[in-house]
């Protein structure tokens, strides 16, 4: 009786024991199925966020500002900083590749000179409204202005570093108001014009960017950024809080035009742009969700370009000093030099007035938008070449504006010397024939058949013949004086 009372204990014991193992496998079970729900969170959320940053924008509010300033067409960009006063390329002469030239100064030499140039600039001639006068009276609807180069000189003021026109080294600081950037920002926004900030994601003038601990080989940061993470870091601090400045500081911001596309998620590359790496091919991710998310929560319709990162942050492309041959399947802007260099650069060499023109009815025609550059020199003043061409574009578009601005590709686009644009709602069509050097009478062929064309531009009498032809209508127009850069007709 006792041996048995032992046994049938025992087998409780066993039962109980099993009881609990069994408990313990449930929870153990529940355990390791809470941890594979959140790793699987985890992946699943960041895998969101990658995807998220290559597709396009689908906000409905940035898509319709977009569409709004495809309306705009011509924009004009400054190239302007301490570079100017040495005449010499923005920023990229202090960078050690093959294709810059330093007219045979010894590298470290030259840099450190270049550098210095804060301590001497000093454009008492800036004049921030007179040049957004003039940009306004040429027809111009927006502005980007390069707020930081590579250089990392900054045109404003910032709390992040002193290296700009208002540190105590610059002798502009001494002036009453010496953050230039809120002088362009407020001057074209008086005359109507949308704002757009030029920024560099690398500064190779901050220490955790250009180390100075190590040499320099490329564009690129120099130093291992999986063996200083903090540093990486500490730089992106520093370009996240100076976005903060340039997108809180100065009001309602427009576009936010980021340059530097060698600093860019590692999903961005393509064989285009994996040789901008260098000769270590280091991956240089900005995080523009953060960047972004910072910009735009004082400006929530804010344009973004992260040029020829591709994704949601490049809200249109940016073609660089060339057109498309044809229409192109998303926004654009081609972004071109008046003269042959992006600053200002004594005795550069202009493009006519009549290339100018040509350039933006081809665009417009094409699609797209063209922001045109011109580079101020060391005292603050623009070129008078820039001038001249600024105020003879103006005085074409006063009379042909209506064929430019709001409108849309018209089919063909272009047919030989005619480029072809319509309203958005498709009520107007335009014609612009593009004619070189000075023409009384014009003879051109559109692809439509009508029995009268209106001419634009009423102030030059014209008279004005159709011919019905088997593809479309000749047009020939006679005008009283001669006509210069392109003849406007609606049909």
């Amino acid at each position: 009786m006792g041996r048995s009372c032992s046994c049938f204990n025992f087998f409780l014991y066993l039962c109980k024991m099993a009881g609990v193992f069994r408990r313990c496998l449930i929870d153990w079970y529940f355990v390791m199925k809470r941890l594979f729900l959140l790793v699987a969170l985890m992946a699943a959320t960041g895998m969101g966020v990658a995807q998220k940053a290559q597709e396009p924008e689908t906000d409905p509010v940035i898509l319709n500002r977009i569409a709004e300033w495809q309306d705009l067409k011509f924009g004009f960009m400054m190239h302007w900083g301490m570079y100017a006063q040495w005449g010499v390329v923005e920023s990229w002469s202090i960078c050690n590749e093959p294709w810059i030239d330093r007219k045979g100064m010894p590298y470290v030499e030259y840099k450190q000179r270049y550098q210095a140039l804060n301590k001497t600039f000093n454009p008492t001639k800036f004049d921030a409204s007179k040049m957004a006068s003039l940009a306004k009276a040429a027809g111009m609807k927006y502005v980007v202005f390069t707020t930081k180069h590579h250089d990392g000189f900054c045109m404003f003021r910032s709390a992040e570093t002193d290296y700009s026109v208002a540190g105590p080294e610059c002798p502009y600081s001494r002036n009453a108001q010496p953050d230039i950037t809120l002088d362009i920002v407020n001057a074209f926004r008086a005359q109507g014009m949308w704002t757009g900030l030029y920024f560099s994601k690398p500064d190779w003038h901050h220490k955790d960017y250009w180390a100075p601990e190590w040499a320099t080989p490329d564009r690129n940061v120099n130093y291992d950024i999986t063996e200083h993470p903090r540093r990486w870091e500490n730089f992106k601090t520093f370009t996240h809080n100076q976005i903060r400045e340039l997108t809180h500081n100065y009001g309602d911001i427009d576009i936010l035009w980021l340059d530097g596309g060698w600093v860019r998620p590692e999903w961005s590359l393509n064989d285009e742009t994996l040789p901008w790496l260098g000769c270590y091919r280091r991956i240089q991710d900005i995080d523009m969700d953060v960047l972004a998310s910072i910009a735009r929560s004082d400006n929530p319709d804010l344009i973004i370009v992260d040029r020829s990162v591709g994704g949601r942050y490049e809200n249109y492309r940016t073609p660089e000093k060339q057109v498309p041959d044809t229409l192109l399947p998303y926004p654009w802007e081609t972004c071109m030099t008046m003269g042959d260099s992006w600053s200002y650069v004594p005795g550069d060499h202009y493009k006519s007035t009549e290339q100018l023109v040509h350039m933006l009815v081809d665009v417009v025609a094409k699609g797209g938008n063209l922001l045109l550059n011109v580079g101020p020199d060391a005292d603050g003043n623009l070129p008078r070449e820039a001038v001249e061409r600024m105020e003879q574009i103006g005085g074409w578009m006063d009379c042909n504006g209506v064929a430019i601005y709001g409108t849309r590709p018209l089919y063909p686009y272009c047919q030989g010397n005619v480029r072809f644009t319509q309203s958005k709602d498709g009520k107007h069509r335009y014609a612009i024939c593009l004619i070189e050097g000075s023409q009384t009478s014009v003879s051109f062929a559109i692809p439509y058949k009508v029995k009268r064309v209106k001419c634009i531009a009423p102030k030059n009498k014209r008279t004005v013949k159709c011919t019905a032809t088997e593809n479309g209508t000749l047009v020939d127009i006679v005008a009283a004086a001669p006509q210069y850069y392109a003849v406007t007709v609606e049909f």
